[in-house]
């Protein structure tokens, strides 16, 4: 296995291409948007999504992300599924995904890379698939809509406004929605507004504010709809990203003095491979 620590501006995209590894993407910070198989789908922070070998795929942001990229050989990803599959991340599969990102290209004289490897491998058999990311349109028409969306979840105008402003009837703009996403406008604007309010609680962003940018009319209407989706209410979410996040840096910094102290007792260490700009 090969980890990659990679970051995409808003708005741009690796070339579509095609491997000869598997692969896991996952966004530490921002959302992914992963094209493959002719559909295509936004992954939050919560998530990340494994892409088998030989299918043609493309990654890329709509507001920018700084992510991960596991390459996992043939050999070892049998047990895997054999099609693309979004599924949760722990907090287990996140640390370790970072040590194994932080370790990268060391010195492994003890086999601790390849015991983190293993850990790993195991998670990603024992994950849980998702049906939560939030489809994606390849219909220019409807990229517009999707974007214009995203942009301000607050936006209310109805389907028959958005109809023409697309040049179509509200039930022709209905039916493709529904033919290209697998569910309704409506259906998919709730969903959104999850995305947008997991984006914007982890990047700080208080409850009322968060209510308030996304469009509902009370803090206690998007409390309910938090807790209906997510189990638990913002706050509560709120508090366990801030535990995660320091949990993280505290390893990091440990990882750091250890790492140093290795490289002072045998004269070197590898430096991480960059990551090249086709993603690859």
């Amino acid at each position: 296995m090969t980890v990659r620590a990679q970051s995409i501006p808003p708005r741009q995209y690796f070339p579509e291409h095609v491997h000869a590894w598997h692969q896991v993407v996952y966004a530490m910070s921002g959302v992914l948007t992963v094209a493959v198989e002719g559909r295509s789908f936004v992954i939050s922070p919560e998530q990340a999504v494994w892409l088998p070998i030989g299918l043609r795929h493309r990654v890329g942001s709509l507001l920018g992300a700084e992510f991960r990229s596991l390459w996992i050989a043939e050999e070892v990803g049998g047990a895997l599924p054999a099609n693309p599959t979004v599924f949760g991340v722990s907090p287990l599969l996140q640390a370790l995904i970072i040590e194994a990102a932080e370790i990268e290209g060391l010195e492994d004289a003890d086999g601790y890379a390849a015991r983190i490897t293993v850990l790993i491998l195991d998670q990603l058999r024992r994950a849980q698939p998702l049906d939560a990311a939030l489809p994606w349109p390849r219909d220019n028409s409807l990229v517009a809509l999707c974007q214009t969306l995203y942009a301000d979840p607050a936006d209310a105008r109805r389907p028959k406004e958005w109809g023409r402003e697309l040049g179509m009837s509200a039930r022709t703009l209905a039916r493709r929605f529904q033919a290209e996403l697998g569910m309704s406008l409506r259906s998919w604007r709730r969903r959104l507004r999850l995305f947008k309010a997991v984006e914007m609680l982890g990047g700080g962003l208080g409850v009322t504010q968060t209510a308030m940018e996304l469009g509902y009319g009370s803090t206690s209407a998007f409390v309910y709809a938090f807790r209906t989706d997510m189990g638990r209410s913002p706050r509560s979410y709120m508090r366990s990203r801030l535990i995660r996040r320091k949990d993280s840096t505290t390893r990091g910094a440990s990882l750091d003095g250890r790492s140093a102290r290795a490289s002072r007792g045998r004269g070197r260490c590898q430096p991480k491979r960059a990551a090249r700009k086709d993603g690859r």
